[in-house]
């Protein structure tokens, strides 16, 4: 197989992700050759200024891509976009679109891509972020004019108090184990009528959201890394290796269908 025609997706991640690469190449199968562009690191920032300075270098980072043809890119860190707002965040996106001459989106644009063409309008949230921060993650879906029914917090680290809100555990994306996640959704109700969010780029989510799928059938499930994937294929690859795609891709499409 001859691999320099196929689509290029350009995706732009944090640089301690782990996940976003792996993830990718496993959803997007042969359909895709993909290219990352880290945003550099920040010793000594605390959280909040480090998402803010991903914001900030974006446009530079996009562009160390130099001359590579891309057909699409996708900026992995869900992060730093909740910060801007969904209005915000289009306006980003539109305008880093424009200067790069291919479409760019953000994971959170993607996701609301797969919502409008799905027609969810109901969100569960399942949360690797501090407290703070996925208090601005749901404040942007709503924002964006979805209901959260709930959020499920999913820190790295067991509480030690029991009390499950959060207070004095260890969080940590890049360190939640598929088991966890699947224990955790396995403690709580989630309405039905409403898609689970897994929330974030750097959590591994291929295997609790495989597990989430032979358990529920019916539910919509998305990622920001499986909504990402779903938006470029559909905007860069339409009929280029569309039968290697991964199941829950599939899954998607016929949805969509």
């Amino acid at each position: 197989m001859d691999l320099f025609p196929l689509p290029r997706l350009g995706v732009v991640v944090p640089p301690e992700n782990p996940t976003a690469e792996p993830e990718f190449h496993h959803l997007l199968g042969s359909g895709m050759n993909v290219y990352t562009s880290r945003f550099p690191v920040t010793p000594g920032t605390g959280l909040r200024a480090m998402l803010e300075t991903y914001n900030d270098v974006l446009p530079d980072t996009l562009g160390n891509f130099g001359g590579m043809r891309l057909d699409a890119a996708v900026v992995a860190c869900s992060a730093s976009h909740y910060l801007l707002d969904p209005d915000g965040d289009r306006a980003l996106c539109d305008e880093l679109s424009a200067r790069a001459g291919f479409p760019v989106r953000s994971s959170t644009q993607a996701i609301l891509a797969v919502c409008e063409v799905l027609d969810i309008t109901r969100l569960t949230l399942v949360s690797p972020y501090q407290p703070w921060l996925t208090d601005v993650s749901r404040a942007f879906w709503e924002k964006a004019g979805l209901t959260v029914d709930g959020v499920v917090l999913v820190p790295a680290g067991r509480d030690p108090d029991g009390d499950g809100d959060g207070d004095g555990n260890h969080f940590d994306p890049y360190e939640v184990t598929a088991e966890t996640i699947s224990e955790r959704l396995r403690a709580v109700h989630v309405p039905d009528g409403t898609a689970l969010l897994f929330t974030g780029t750097g959590m591994g989510t291929l295997a609790a959201l495989a597990a989430a799928a032979r358990e529920d059938d019916g539910r919509t499930l998305l990622s920001s890394n499986l909504a990402s994937a779903w938006w470029a294929r559909r905007t860069a690859a339409a009929g280029s290796g569309a039968g290697d795609a991964h199941p829950l891709l599939r899954r998607l499409d016929r949805r969509a269908a």
